[in-house]
């Protein structure tokens, strides 16, 4: 499997697919936020529209730039492309980071202590691995750079796998599920992406230089 997605497009075009649906949802959010328009199950975020409309924006556009990022071809043909876009990278992930931290202290009954645990833990390991990314491609450590790069998206991009393990059970059941079902969800995106994230980062590709996540 990772053999195929080392190919630079089938990598962009995977990735892109994978994160469509919070993507495409935070998207419909950006026009609602200023607005006023937001759903009644959302509604109580009208307390804090800016924190989350930077929340949903830093999401749309780590989301949107990542698998280009991932793509080694962006970095062989531009260059300079690739560093830009890079820190650009960087920057939605803190804002994303920074402004989930902020929500959780806002609401801190938005869901159970299992939810609201994982969030500031995600939250803080997100920020925490672009911040070791960063230092590492300063002291031009490429592959430790790389490394953190993949675990901050597999992090970041948590909402992507709870859309494609939520979306059997609200087709097989008829509703989407709520309290510690719905949170053990959440949480089991969260360690499935690390854990292919840490797959990816290990396998023989990676350690001979010949991925083409970068």
């Amino acid at each position: 499997m990772f053999h195929v997605l080392a190919r630079p497009k089938t990598l962009v075009f995977t990735l892109l697919f994978l994160s469509s649906i919070p993507v495409i949802s935070a998207a419909v959010l950006l026009y609602q936020i200023p607005a006023g328009q937001l759903p009644e199950d959302s509604a109580k975020y009208n307390a804090v529209p800016w924190v989350l409309f930077l929340h949903v924006l830093g999401g749309v556009l780590f989301g949107v730039l990542g698998p280009f990022q991932f793509a080694g071809v962006l970095k062989r043909r531009f260059g300079r492309l690739h560093r830009l876009t890079g820190r650009v990278f960087v920057t939605t992930g803190l804002l994303l980071a920074l402004s989930a931290l902020r929500l959780v202290w806002q609401f801190p009954d938005s869901g159970t202590w299992i939810l609201i645990s994982a969030r500031l833990v995600t939250g803080a390991a997100l920020g925490t691995a672009l911040v070791i990314a960063m230092l590492a491609i300063r002291r031009r450590d490429i592959a430790r750079h790389k490394a953190w790069m993949i675990r901050a998206y597999a992090i970041g991009m948590g909402a992507a796998t709870v859309s494609f393990l939520l979306f059997p059970i609200f087709l097989i059941t008829g509703e989407a599920p709520k309290g510690y079902v719905a949170d053990l969800v959440f949480v089991g995106s969260w360690v499935i992406n690390i854990a292919i994230a840490e797959a990816v980062i290990r396998r023989p590709m990676a350690r001979s230089g010949g991925t083409a996540l970068a």
